[in-house]
């Protein structure tokens, strides 16, 4: 079996010196690092991006690779529309292959109340001049004919595309350190240096960085930066199972997905799976401390999350992990220098036996990687910039 590309054990690609200052330091090297400081840069920005492990090993390589207006929020899609734009700029401007192809994202519905809801957004979508539509029984079948299970219908975004989580943040950082950003991995942020409630620097297990601005994009690891600098998010990170399988009969381009299996279609021929809607949730502090804030959406999906009793050790929100430290000592982020929850057997499974009987031409899936990744839940819904 394929072994997860990004670990601990990964070579190191950017080795830089720790400058002495900065203008802007950016915490975290996954896409939203990476791309915040490719534009600063463009800027005329003197742009510093720490990582504490590897560029892209935790949530922005684990993905399922799909780049999707579809199913946004409202508030959440004129960002998304411009994200779009600019991922087809990008994918020119870094001259390396990261898969991007624009092949679509399609919801498929069993009830006419997933059909209602879709209805909904299709309103939403229709405002901000996006290109989904619905899909009857008939066009469904034409779209995917290889599949056996009968839906009422479906939506479908046409202009949504897919890319290589494992190839595409990896290409950005090179392209972002040739335009001037020093990237440094396996360089942890300890602290962020606050003189007459200004940020003046940040504390790094390689020495201090003078620095006017900061940019924590740390991913599961935000909410444990800021509370230790007195700032409560209600953040918590819940674990997701995704799958790859080796090379297939073709049965789909694009990305499409029902409550039980979401598939994609892969560059290297093969398909990422993950289950549906299921996810899991360590129980730790911070689940405990914006409990109520989630009640809300606890009540409105409430066998969406299983619930475990504690974190591995060292996890963001584990019992032992510290919650407190001083610059000059070792931090969490140190001690845990990749994020990589092992998948869940049983989600394995019922991505395999979802997948069968979605498409039981196939009377095995041979999946050749599988792997699991924590993925931001607010209690509101859409990510936080702030």
């Amino acid at each position: 079996m394929t072994i997860f590309p990004f670990t601990e054990a990964t070579s190191i690609q950017f080795q830089h010196p720790l400058p002495k200052t900065s203008d802007v330091v950016i915490i975290g090297g996954g896409v939203i690092g990476v791309s915040t400081a490719l534009f600063l840069a463009r800027r005329n920005v003197s742009v510093t991006l720490l990582e504490k492990g590897r560029i892209a090993a935790e949530q922005s390589s684990r993905n399922w690779g799909w780049i999707r207006q579809q199913g946004r929020d409202a508030d959440e899609l004129p960002i998304v529309i411009e994200a779009q734009r600019l991922w087809r700029q990008l994918a020119q401007e870094c001259g390396e292959d990261i898969g991007l192809k624009q092949t679509g994202v399609t919801y498929l519905a069993r009830t006419d109340k997933e059909m209602a809801g879709f209805a909904k957004f299709l309103e939403i979508a229709q405002a901000h001049g996006v290109d989904t539509r619905l899909l009857d029984q008939g066009e469904l079948a034409s779209l995917i004919p290889a599949m056996s299970r009968p839906f009422k219908g479906a939506m479908i975004t046409p202009s949504d595309m897919r890319a290589e989580p494992w190839v595409a943040v990896p290409a950005l950082a090179r392209l972002a350190a040739r335009e001037g950003v020093t990237i440094i991995e396996n360089c942890a942020a300890r602290m962020l240096d606050i003189s007459a409630g200004r940020i003046s620097g940040v504390w790094t297990e390689k020495g201090h960085i003078a620095i006017s601005s900061v940019v924590v994009a740390s991913g599961a690891w935000t909410s444990l930066f800021l509370r230790a600098h007195g700032i409560s998010i209600p953040q918590l990170s819940v674990r997701a199972t995704v799958a790859a399988t080796a090379p297939m009969p073709e049965i789909h381009t694009g990305a499409a997905a029902d409550e039980c299996i979401a598939f994609r279609r892969r560059q290297d021929g093969g398909y990422t799976l993950a289950s549906g809607g299921s996810s899991q949730l360590y129980i730790g502090p911070d689940a405990f401390r914006h409990a109520g804030k989630y009640f809300s959406a606890l009540m409105a999906n409430p066998f969406g999350t299983r619930y475990l009793p504690a974190a591995p050790r060292g996890y963001p929100d584990g019992w032992s992990t510290p919650r407190r430290w001083n610059a000059d000592e070792e931090s969490p982020f140190e001690r845990m220098r990749v994020l990589n929850p092992a998948p869940e057997t049983s989600a394995l499974r019922a991505i395999d036996r979802g997948f069968r009987e979605l498409f039981p031409q196939f009377t095995t899936v041979p999946i050749k990687a599988s792997w699991a990744g924590g993925r931001n839940a607010y209690s509101d819904g859409p990510n936080r910039i702030g």
